[in-house]
């Protein structure tokens, strides 16, 4: 699993990296300071299965911070996307191309409406943050409709309908070097009111239509309003997010970076996502510091209850990708690996997976090949190869060969 941060230059994308991943990637209040897309890792954030079961966990591949278990993920931040991308403008193309291996973008838009569509300082409030939601969407949408008439729609189209071929057959070998998957291509069939039987006959809307809706489905954006602390920040995110709804979260990029940055050098404790910090070592301040802090209480957690920066992270993982935590253990009586460590993996799944394909994909193959059942190491009940799992299962795998 990737997720994508995307926008315009300057609009706060390798801030929201550093923050989320407690990197140091190059930024600056120019465009195009991102030229190579920079990979991080960073960790969605769950009430962890330890204090359910009463016991002191011990992870290996994640943390546990005051009953709260942080799972890794991998963020990827691209090029600033500008107007015309798909035709090559701006590092369009190579921003394009970056995207393909993402699951789903986090579009990082400057809320406080200070950068026109090139990524220039202008006057707060100046530009409609909603122009930057909209053609970054087109851009996208416009790639995918490239990437699916690679030139020769008529040629495609043609042949699907004389030799009676499959359409997402066809479709799906085209589109998965940028990971659209079978499923999202018959969902997008589903969802479209177009014929599938008389390809030949589409226009270059009706492509464009068919493009967006499974861009929509297989590079789901969600907005992360950045710079919500800034002046026109508060007044034009309370306009647009009734437009956008479920899709829209206020954040502060810059503030989740120091705050992280803080508690790392034991200035303050802190935990990401939290609903404020605490002073430890104030004397290590400047004045001025000691007022940013202030204000980031007073203008963020006052009117937000947190940076925003988790809580986008949390939802482009658990809604939107739908996915789930599931925790395999050894021992189900102590819920512990063979060395005795309690719950030691917590492992992202997505909703619906089975039993054997969790096993195969997550643990061992050999341990697959050799299954017998699985065990849910609370309520001690077997469970067999088609179990579908559920969100903070504990589970033990039993084979014909050795348990894990």
């Amino acid at each position: 699993m990737l997720i994508g941060i995307v926008g315009k230059p300057s609009s706060g994308k390798s801030t929201f990296l550093n923050a989320a991943c407690l990197t140091n990637f190059k930024t600056a209040n120019y465009p195009f300071t991102t030229i190579q897309p920079n990979l991080g890792e960073s960790s969605v954030r769950i009430k962890c299965i330890c204090q359910e079961l009463g016991v002191i966990d011990e992870p290996k591949n994640s943390v546990c911070i005051d009953n709260n278990r942080f799972i890794p993920i991998k963020l990827l931040d691209v090029a600033g996307l500008v107007p015309d991308a798909h035709k090559g403008k701006g590092m369009g193309n190579q921003f394009l191309s970056d995207l393909a291996r993402a699951d789903v973008l986090i579009h990082v838009v400057d809320i406080s409406g200070s950068l026109d569509a090139e990524g220039q300082d202008i006057d707060e409030g100046a530009r409609d943050p909603l122009e930057d939601i909209k053609f970054l969407e087109e851009e996208i949408d416009f790639w995918f409709k490239d990437l699916i008439i690679k030139g020769d729609w008529g040629k495609f189209a043609r042949k699907i309908e004389q030799e009676k071929l499959s359409f997402s057959e066809l479709l799906y070998e085209r589109l998965v070097g940028i990971s659209v998957k079978r499923e999202h291509i018959l969902m997008a069939m589903t969802q479209s009111n177009m014929n599938f039987e008389k390809l030949t006959n589409w226009t270059e809307p009706d492509i464009l239509n068919f493009a967006k809706k499974l861009r929509e489905i297989s590079k789901p954006i969600l907005i992360a309003a950045n710079k919500i602390d800034k002046a026109a920040g508060e007044d034009i995110f309370l306009k647009i997010s009734q437009k956008y709804e479920n899709k829209i979260i206020p954040c502060s990029a810059l503030a989740e970076y120091w705050l992280r940055k803080y508690e790392e050098q034991h200035i303050l404790k802190y935990t990401p996502g939290n609903a404020d910090f605490r002073l430890i070592n104030p004397e290590k301040l400047s004045e001025a510091e000691k007022n940013a802090l202030i204000n980031i209480k007073e203008k963020i957690f006052k009117n937000f209850k947190n940076t925003g920066i988790q809580e986008v992270l949390n939802y482009a993982v658990f809604t939107v990708l739908k996915q789930i935590v599931v925790y395999p253990v050894y021992d189900a009586n102590n819920f512990s690996d063979k060395d005795g460590r309690v719950l030691p993996d917590a492992h992202l799944i997505s909703q619906g997976m089975k039993l054997k394909d969790f096993v195969k994909s997550k643990i061992h193959s050999d341990l697959a090949k050799n299954f017998i059942y699985g065990l849910d190491a609370k309520s001690k009940m077997r469970l067999g190869e088609n179990y579908e799992l559920k969100n903070n299962d504990v589970i033990k795998i039993v084979t014909a060969a050795k348990s894990k």
